[in-house]
């Protein structure tokens, strides 16, 4: 089925009365960095904290009496099954979503107290759409796909209307990309009328099914490797979605976690926002690869739920990547004073220690010795490194763990 320009504006009609229009911030500390003027489209404040909600409740209102009577259906381990869940809560219509057994607890928690039934099977997304198509099949149900379904593109769609109301004058507009229905709904919204504005896609390197597809002209499908951004890890685009956004996408390009990473941390310590990796993957690409100088840029923040265990790791990564963090194992003699003394040479350099660990009981460490780990908090490398020199002038023996 073809979508049309005027499809999304028909689905930004019917979700006006029920999804948010997120705000577009422009953000004085990113543009600085990249010299571009970069506002950022706050999708992570959406309802149930993702753009997801779109697509689903564009797809659930276009159902017939007769089909919502019989429920809806959804496999997802995040974001797709929230959306799905709240929507169909709205509607008042059965819903059931199968999630992987190894999903996040939090999100299994959230998916049902918008409440559907959450039914957990399979330890992949594959092994769950396979039994959502079964019990769609056994129920007759309509099962809603996470982003290869017109009716959830042109809902996705709605995010690009926004940002042209909001930007008339935006240059680029940056994309995360996993299955492709947010980029292929942002295309049908902005091309048509604004041909010139670009769009660029943003996959994470562990997953380039869409750029490897595009550049083969067919359907990939990736093995896919370790990422931190699994709400874009994709084997394979949609057919659908693939279609769109081959004919008129201005470039996919991908990240690494540790560019994720670092626009995590950012946005967390300069904007105050929480967003989950998938979500930072188009800001990451631009502090990265700075845009043309001057030009209206507006990265696409698509969501914001992040495991809470994961964010106190992405603190941790965020404060050493940038030179801020500093863990260090010094040998000390066991002797009353010895770590008063490595404390205050510590504290003349005005460096925070975070957490120290003392050990003189381990089989590793020799009698009479204890082994001191050091976790610091610095301003920045330069401080760091002058932490460094500063003990190895004063004849410290100490390793830089990390």
């Amino acid at each position: 089925m073809t979508i049309t320009y005027e499809d999304v504006v028909k689905a930004q009609q019917t979700q006006n009365k029920v999804i948010r229009k997120t705000n577009l911030e422009f953000s004085e500390t990113f543009s600085k960095i990249c010299g571009a003027n970069v506002y950022l489209k706050n999708e992570y404040e959406q309802k149930t904290g993702s753009f997801k909600i779109r697509g689903a409740y564009y797809k659930i209102k276009s159902l017939t009496d007769d089909e919502k009577n019989k429920g809806v259906v959804a496999a997802s381990a995040g974001n797709h099954s929230q959306g799905v869940a709240f929507a169909s809560h709205i509607e008042n219509i059965p819903c059931t979503i199968v999630m992987p057994k190894n999903a996040s607890p939090a999100k299994v928690a959230a998916t049902r107290g918008y409440g559907a039934k959450v039914v957990l099977e399979g330890t992949t997304y594959d092994e769950s759409w396979a039994y959502a198509k079964k019990i769609s099949e056994e129920s007759d149900s309509t099962i809603i796909h996470a982003f290869d379904d017109s009716h959830v593109i042109a809902g996705q769609g709605v995010i690009g209307l926004e940002i042209i109301e909001q930007l008339p004058d935006v240059d680029e507009i940056y994309v995360p990309i996993g299955g492709g229905g947010l980029a292929a709904g942002i295309i049908m919204a902005v091309k048509e009328k604004h041909p010139n504005v670009k769009i660029i896609g943003v996959e994470s390197n562990a997953y380039p099914a869409m750029k490897k597809s595009l550049e083969t002209n067919s359907l990939q499908t990736v093995n896919g490797a370790t990422t931190i951004a699994d709400g874009i890890s994709v084997k394979t685009p949609g057919k659908l979605t693939f279609e769109i956004v081959k004919q008129k996408i201005d470039k996919i390009v991908t990240v690494e976690d540790s560019e994720i990473i670092n626009a995590m941390f950012l946005l967390m310590e300069r904007s105050k926002a929480v967003v989950e990796p998938a979500g930072a993957v188009a800001l990451a690409y631009i502090l990265k690869h700075n845009p043309e100088p001057g030009k209206n840029v507006v990265p696409i923040l698509c969501g914001g739920n992040i495991d809470m265990y994961l964010l106190g790791q992405i603190v941790s990564k965020g404060l050493s990547g940038m030179g801020r963090m500093l863990k260090i194992s010094v040998l000390l003699k066991d002797k009353p004073g010895a770590l008063k003394e490595l404390v205050d040479e510590i504290s003349s350099i005005n460096v925070n220690i975070v957490e120290v660990i003392h050990d003189r009981l381990s089989s590793e460490v020799n009698a009479g010795s204890a082994e001191v780990t050091i976790s610091l908090e610095t301003e920045d490398q330069n401080q760091s490194n002058e932490l460094i020199n500063h003990l190895r002038d004063k004849n410290i023996e100490f390793q830089v763990i990390s």
